[in-house]
């Protein structure tokens, strides 16, 4: 019986990650698609944080939209998935740490995560609750990609000669 169970999550495995993989890969590709075409909002989103220069902000917002588009087609081909997802994973867990900062500072932003960011309006109210744990769960998928980086339809697969 635990044989049958083996066999089951042997298969299952590659299909889940491939799951992961594929909707990380739409995360990062909306989310770089989002800002790319307005590299200023992008800057101004980082500068709302209030943790470094402003022009550090600048350049952070102009290179961030290309780092996210750069990791969702290396995820969607399947090209290197171990380092993608960990670099992925590093990304996510500055985006938590620079939330739960601004979220304990009292700022009130929007977090820039898919939308142009900066400073929320008069009665708009913030939703750093909701962002973390959003940005936590994307973390897990990266997780389990570090863990089982092995796909279905990779570019890894093709030239490692896996069926």
């Amino acid at each position: 019986m635990e044989t049958s169970r083996q066999t089951r999550m042997t298969v299952a495995w590659p299909w889940i990650g491939t799951a992961a993989r594929l909707g990380l890969a739409a995360v990062w590709l909306i989310a770089g698609a989002l800002k790319v075409g307005d590299l200023a909002a992008s800057a101004r989103a980082v500068n709302a944080y209030q943790v470094m220069s402003y022009d550090t902000a600048k350049v952070v917002g102009a290179v961030q939209p290309f780092l996210e588009i750069a990791l969702g087609l290396l995820l969607l081909i399947g090209l290197s998935t171990r380092l993608t997802a960990v670099i992925s994973a590093l990304l996510l867990a500055v985006f938590v740490a620079g939330i739960a900062s601004a979220w304990a500072r009292g700022l009130r932003i929007d977090c820039g995560c898919f939308s142009s960011g900066g400073e929320l309006g008069r009665g708009e109210s913030t939703a750093y609750g909701v962002d973390i744990a959003r940005d936590l769960a994307f973390l897990a998928l990266s997780g389990l990609l570090v863990w089982r980086p092995r796909t279905r339809f990779s570019l890894d697969g093709v030239l490692l000669g896996e069926k």
